[in-house]
């Protein structure tokens, strides 16, 4: 019996773009359920009832949520390409830096582009963006996973893809190559490989999207 896969999901959100990326690289094929954000489903509801938010993935009937759980699930569960290190130590590292990504690297930039942005919350950002160009330069490597794409370079989809829409929508370049020539570089290999093209949310999109929520900011 094939597996059931569903998921809740909105275009425009880089945490739902990492889930199918994940699934994208497995092969696994699954109905995508499109939520509206301002009027959530029961479904979603039903299936996250603590953060009431997209992505869950629902597999046979159980519902996993918050992307990186949901990335590292999908690479437990099915066989095929692996997106986590096997060795424990660089594991542990992936783990690190995706969440790194997560709580400190995405809320700085969000919190710059929005409207309480000023040159505090520009360095503070770019301080972290830093950290993480500093981190891939060491390595010296294509992407933070070495050769191939790992938990790291799914975490920074927002960075690779989404930044730039949100400078254009903003009229605020904080990101260049000049700053950061490695990010750039890897941003550009990462949103042009197949695997990743092929799930791509249409840039017209999300820049429409963005235009009219940092309107409102």
């Amino acid at each position: 019996m094939a597996d059931e896969v569903k998921l809740y999901a909105a275009a425009v959100s880089p945490f739902v773009f990492r889930v199918k990326i994940a699934l994208n690289i497995k092969g696994i094929k699954y109905e995508n359920l499109e939520q509206d954000l301002s009027k959530k489903s029961a479904e979603l509801l039903k299936y996250n009832p603590v953060y009431k938010k997209v992505p869950v993935l629902v597999h046979n009937g159980n519902a996993i949520s918050e992307s990186l759980v949901i990335v590292e699930y999908i690479d437990d569960a099915w066989k095929g390409v692996s997106i986590l290190p096997h060795d424990p130590y660089e594991k542990a590292v992936a783990r690190f830096w995706a969440k790194f990504i997560d709580d400190t690297c995405i809320p700085a930039l969000l919190k710059t582009f929005g409207r309480d942005g000023n040159k505090k919350s520009d360095k503070e950002a770019c301080d972290q963006l830093q950290i993480l160009e500093n981190e891939l330069k060491v390595k010296g490597t294509k992407y933070f996973g070495g050769d191939n794409i790992n938990l790291v370079d799914i975490a920074a989809d927002f960075i690779a893809y989404w930044v730039g829409i949100i400078q254009e929508a903003t009229g605020k370049t904080l990101v260049t190559k000049d700053k950061f020539p490695t990010i750039t570089v890897w941003a550009d290999y990462f949103i042009n490989l197949e695997v990743i093209n092929q799930v791509l949310p249409p840039r017209e999109h999300l820049l429409a999207f963005f235009k009219k929520m940092f309107a409102k900011a």
